[in-house]
């Protein structure tokens, strides 16, 4: 691996990037001084702090009620991002905006989280659950520390239980949550929910994975392959999702080649199904070694992450990543 890109990644101006480039890339013992360091830096410079300084103290931000309407400065987005970047779980802001959505986006018959919260009974309203938020929310609250928490083991179970995998052959299911939104639940699978909520189960340890997790996995795994990743599966000389080939960070909702290769490497999947994703991926490397930040949701965000059309460390981290296994 290149010395001059890694010492690129691992500059202090970016404690997120060095933080990942030392557990991912380097593997350095996660006990060692030097990425506790790395991890303390995130909560004390950089988008993760500034992001938690706006914080307001009951631990949403922006208006408590758009938590996720409010895009994409509401407390959804930014407990998703503050994930991305490697927020300490044991700061009690973070503690405070996991709580906040558990609280006001969960719903509390399903167990999966919702767009609106439920004036009459509280939580997150039944009829607005969705599955990439629902994805979304699990894969932040387990990197955010909430694993054993029996809120999201049963946000788990919903995933397992709801997540559809159908590549627009079987009939379609009915009734809740299916009938009400169709772009997520119609006669083809969301691939955003597949992605998000494949993403979601990933995050759990490898042996703390049960049987139905790791059938849901597979059913998901065995989706996207079909897709090539980012083709349709029923004519692989076509692109299903042009703006995956646009690499981005944050993605929020969205999706691209970059995490969803990400998911599967983490997972140790190595299938011939993949190479074309992996060659574009390949291709997009400039001469310096380094890739470019091509999607951006800045002015957008409460702080900018990067430059689109520059050289990215987030986007170059993860390729590596990717790339090295």
């Amino acid at each position: 691996m290149d010395e001059l890109i890694i010492h690129w990644l691992l500059e202090p101006d970016n404690p997120s990037v060095r933080y990942f480039t030392l557990r991912e890339l380097l593997r350095n013992d996660l006990a060692d001084a030097e990425i506790s360091q790395a991890q303390d830096a995130i909560m004390q410079y950089g988008p993760a702090a500034t992001i938690l300084t706006l914080q307001e103290k009951e631990g949403f931000w922006g208006d408590p009620v758009k938590f996720y309407t409010q895009k994409y400065t509401g407390t959804v987005w930014q407990l998703m991002i503050l994930a991305e970047l490697g927020a300490c779980s044991a700061d009690e802001r973070i503690k405070r905006a996991c709580e906040f959505i558990l609280n006001h986006s969960q719903d509390r018959d399903s167990w999966g989280f919702s767009v609106y919260e439920s004036s009459k009974i509280g939580g997150g309203r039944h009829s607005e659950v969705v599955p990439c938020l629902t994805g979304n929310m699990v894969w932040s609250l387990i990197k955010l520390g909430y694993l054993p928490d029996e809120r999201l083991q049963r946000a788990i179970t919903w995933i397992c239980q709801y997540q559809r995998c159908d590549d627009g052959i079987a009939d379609n299911p009915t009734g809740w949550p299916y009938d009400r939104y169709r772009m997520c639940w119609g006669t083809h699978s969301c691939h955003m929910g597949v992605v998000k909520s494949l993403k979601a189960l990933t995050a759990i340890p490898y042996d703390l994975r049960n049987q139905v997790v790791n059938q849901k996995i597979s059913e998901l795994v065995e989706y996207i392959l079909k897709h090539h990743i980012y083709l349709k599966s029923h004519n692989l000389n076509a692109i299903a999702r042009p703006g995956w080939l646009k690499l981005g960070f944050p993605l929020m909702y969205q999706s691209d080649i970059l995490e969803i290769l990400e998911i599967l490497t983490d997972l140790d999947i190595h299938d011939d199904r993949m190479n074309q994703a992996l060659k574009v991926l390949q291709s997009k490397r400039k001469a310096d070694g380094k890739w470019k930040l091509e999607n951006s949701f800045n002015g957008k965000m409460l702080v900018d992450i990067e430059n689109k059309g520059q050289p990215s460390k987030w986007i170059t981290l993860k390729a590596l990543k990717i790339l090295s296994q």
